[in-house]
């Protein structure tokens, strides 16, 4: 079985073809710059040089059609016929309350979507787009949705409810939601395969730390709290996102201060974080770069990083009365061993202990903690395209 695994930002699309026999990618490819002046597509196959297409895209519908030609190409591709294709997994950021799985798409699916927009306006319209794009491209192929919202549905009503009066979430579902939740599940399913343990017997920890990031408490398997919120905005410091701020801010920015709304939103998604601290950069090389020249807003920033992290990971060791594991994963997690090394330093009285000399890798799976650590830490590469692949599959093969 092939399936086609699409991600759908507003100008670009992500999307990988993968053999669900090897679980390997046949290619992985990326459209840039959608609508907008200078489009490209750029796929990889292993073992090939890399297929550059450069032409006007007007819409996501010209996109996908573009992916599905590359796709079957004579010279370039991987599949005699789109035939071969057996689903389409799509990314879908919020799936709101009603969705704790992954679900077929149709009507009445895509009717919830357009409802969610409100929860996510940046995120929700392109991946709608995306699907409505490949339905009109394969009309045979089924569509199967997968939400990051999903893993986090099985937080109790004491982790995802807010302190404001109750009719706010009754009438306007304002509560936690949280994010990055296919990643979470895969690389807490590849620690307890590195255990050797049955997930349902272990309490794992998960940092997935990008330009964006969120640490998640997984219990027996289901989370049970996460730190990003309402929106991808709440929880750790972030790249350019502020993360837990006292909400009296907001109405001080603008009452005080004369901030717009969408002034003060622009302030705490993209000014703010690891950016708005350094005053160096969003980008957490530039900024350990500049520390280790002495720079001490830059080494101020990272510390404050590793600190809110690091309260997370506290907070969470205490919600699930322990933990088995520590997973740091995504691009920042895998890579960048200073910043799990910052992280850890001061956990030791939780049992969490990493090794220096073991930590020193980059993108690849290991096991990074000392052998006297009571709590086991892995560096883990995500791998969310695969587990939308395979959350594809089980829909599928389960109609």
């Amino acid at each position: 079985m092939n399936i086609l695994v699409v991600n759908c930002g507003s100008s670009s699309l992500k999307y990988q073809l993968i053999n669900m026999l090897t679980e390997k990618p046949l290619a992985v490819g990326l459209v840039e710059r959608i609508g907008i002046q200078g489009s490209i597509l750029t796929q990889k196959v292993e073992g090939r040089d890399k297929y550059i297409i450069e032409t006007p895209m007007k819409d996501h519908n010209d996109a996908i059609k573009l992916v599905l030609d590359a796709l079957v190409d004579n010279v370039h591709g991987v599949i005699k016929s789109m035939d071969e294709i057996n689903a389409v997994g799509h990314r879908v950021v919020h799936g709101g309350e009603k969705y704790s799985s992954s679900v077929v798409v149709d009507d009445e699916v895509m009717k919830y979507l357009d409802e969610c927009i409100k929860l996510a306006p940046l995120h929700n319209p392109p991946n709608i787009i995306g699907i409505e794009a490949c339905k009109k491209m394969m009309k045979d192929t089924p569509m199967v949705a997968v939400f990051d919202t999903a893993f986090h549905q099985t937080m109790p009503e004491e982790a995802y409810l807010y302190g404001l009066p109750y009719e706010l979430y009754e009438k306007h579902h304002i509560r936690r939601y949280g994010f990055h939740g296919t990643s979470h599940k895969y690389v807490s399913q590849i620690a307890a395969e590195c255990m050797h343990k049955d997930i349902k017997d272990l309490n794992i920890i998960t940092c997935h730390l990008g330009n964006g990031g969120s640490v998640t408490a997984i219990k027996n398997g289901k989370s049970i709290d996460t730190s990003m919120g309402f929106t991808p905005l709440q929880g750790i410091v972030m790249g350019t996102r502020s993360g837990d701020i006292d909400p009296a801010i907001v109405t001080y920015l603008v009452d005080e201060l004369g901030y717009s709304t969408k002034e003060v939103n622009d302030l705490l998604n993209k000014k703010s974080g690891i950016l708005g601290l350094s005053g160096t950069s969003s980008d957490f090389r530039d900024v350990r770069a500049a520390a280790s020249e002495g720079d001490h807003r830059a080494q101020l920033a990272l510390n404050v990083y590793y600190y809110s992290i690091r309260k997370y990971i506290g907070a969470y060791f205490v919600a699930m009365g322990g933990a088995d594991c520590l997973v740091f994963t995504a691009g920042i997690g895998e890579n960048a061993y200073e910043t799990r090394e910052g992280i850890c330093e001061g956990l030791e009285c939780l049992g969490i202990e990493i090794d220096l000399e073991k930590d020193k890798v980059r993108g690849e799976l290991a096991e990074v903690s000392k052998d006297s650590s009571k709590v086991k830490i892995f560096a883990i590469p995500t791998n969310e395209e695969l587990m939308i692949a395979k959350e594809t599959m089980e829909i599928i093969n389960n109609k």
